[in-house]
């Protein structure tokens, strides 16, 4: 282990996974609760278009990702307020599959004019290990940012996690927590995009809360147990990358699915499923 964290940008991968780990279960267990895990699948397609056009403007892909992500987070939101006050409110959800297309569709046509094709390709599947201090630094920002969110409001994202309505008529400022909340998740899917990859980060916003959700049976205990999977896994995804020569998140989620799988079969084996 020392080994690896004698090379500094091991230590930077080191230290931005383990932020992610921790900060994903957090954005992911209101997502799961509130039934809109696609939303981590829109807003990392839209990251993408986001990267096409930083780079097609010469700017820094990451801001390029971070603004599409929110533009995109907002409209979804914004469709969600505008079901909530219409008659046919059962098709909200129909907003994040727009927003997905959209993002595919844009990225595809934008990627075509992006010359460093090798740059863009980089975001697909993440590049953890190339991280600069720079955007260690954003990690670092935004992680502080959904920490403090989710201290501030932990009470109140945890009633709209289970009943948005019954928040809402015990005095809970919903639409405000909904705004900032999108706005930090549009912000943590873009920079988790540059390091794991935009095809990957929705599953570390869901994957780690399911095998939460069979560890523990409350909501704290959920988070927790997420946390810990997010973290472990992390940390071999990177050891075992390091050694094997293989892509960090793409080994990161896939040692996320296998704990999963052995938590189900332990329940079902011992009973504990049911």
């Amino acid at each position: 282990m020392m080994s690896i964290l004698q090379y500094g940008f091991m230590q930077r991968a080191f230290i931005v996974g383990i932020l992610l780990a921790v900060i994903t279960p957090c954005i992911g267990i209101t997502i799961v609760l509130k039934r809109m895990s696609m939303i981590g699948d829109a807003l990392s397609h839209a990251s993408l278009a986001g990267v096409a056009l930083g780079l097609l403007l010469g700017i820094n892909p990451v801001f390029g990702a971070g603004a599409t992500c929110i533009v995109a987070a907002l409209g979804i939101e914004v469709n969600n307020i505008i079901a909530m006050t219409s008659l046919i409110p059962r098709y909200s959800e129909m907003a994040i599959s727009v927003i997905m297309s959209a993002g595919i569709g844009l990225a595809g046509v934008l990627s075509g004019f992006v010359q460093n094709s090798a740059n863009f390709n980089s975001f697909l599947f993440g590049s953890i290990v190339s991280i600069s201090t720079g955007e260690m630094a954003g990690v670092c920002i935004i992680s502080v940012a959904v920490l403090v969110t989710l201290m501030l409001f932990y009470r109140e994202l945890f009633y709209m996690g289970f009943d948005e309505n019954a928040a809402r008529i015990s005095g809970v400022p919903v639409r405000q927590i909904n705004f900032m909340f999108t706005i930090l998740t549009a912000l943590t899917v873009s920079v988790a995009s540059r390091t794991v990859g935009a095809l990957i980060v929705s599953s570390m916003l869901v994957v780690p809360i399911a095998c939460g959700m069979q560890m523990g049976k409350s909501y704290k205990n959920t988070l927790i147990g997420a946390i810990c999977v997010a973290v472990f896994t992390t940390i071999a995804g990177l050891v075992l990358s390091y050694y094997v020569g293989i892509k960090p998140g793409g080994t990161i989620v896939l040692l996320e699915v296998v704990i999963f799988l052995i938590l189900v079969v332990f329940k079902t084996i011992t009973g504990k499923g049911h």
